[in-house]
C-alpha cells in the first residue's frame, strides 16, 4: 500500500461516500475526470485510497455545484488550488459570472411572463367556430 505519510490515514471508496453523503458512482466519476486526482491512490491490489484532502474536495465540489458552478468550472478552481495558489478569485469570477447569468435569465422569464399574461387577458373559452377549424387551440395560435 503506497501512503504519503505514515501518519496519513488513507479511506477506502465506501468510507469516503458514508462520510461525504455522496454516492460511490459519483465518487468514482469525480476521479475519472479529474476532480480527486491529487488525493487518490490505488493499494496493491488496485483499490482506490482516499486521503483526508478528498473529503474537503468533496465538500468544495458539493457547495460550489450548490451555487450553480458546474463541473468544469470547478475543475479549473481546484487546479488554481493545486499549482499552490488560493482560488478566490478565481471562484468570485465565476459566482459573478453565474449572477450575469441569473440576471438574465429572470429577464427572460419577465418578458415570458408578460406574454403569458397577454394570452391570458384575451382567453376565449368558446372561440369562434372558424378559429377552432383552423387551429388545435386558437388562443395561443
Amino acid at each position: 500500500m503506497t501512503r504519503k505519510t505514515t501518519l496519513e490515514r488513507l479511506y477506502k471508496i465506501g468510507e469516503v461516500a458514508n462520510q461525504s453523503g455522496l454516492s460511490v458512482k459519483t465518487i468514482r466519476y469525480y476521479e475519472e475526470v479529474g476532480l480527486l486526482t491529487p488525493t487518490t491512490t490505488r493499494s496493491e491490489s488496485g483499490y482506490r485510497l482516499f486521503t483526508e484532502q478528498t473529503l474537503n474536495r468533496l465538500a468544495f465540489i458539493k457547495r460550489s455545484q450548490s451555487l450553480g458552478l458546474n463541473l468544469s468550472e470547478i475543475h479549473e478552481i481546484l487546479e488554481v488550488h493545486d499549482s499552490g495558489e488560493l482560488p478566490c478569485g478565481a471562484v468570485k469570477q465565476h459566482l459573478l459570472h453565474k449572477v450575469e447569468e441569473i440576471n438574465q435569465q429572470i429577464q427572460a422569464l419577465e418578458l415570458l411572463k408578460s406574454e403569458l399574461l397577454g394570452l391570458l387577458s384575451g382567453w376565449q373559452e368558446q372561440p369562434p367556430r372558424d378559429r377552432v377549424a383552423q387551429t388545435i387551440c386558437p388562443n395561443i395560435q
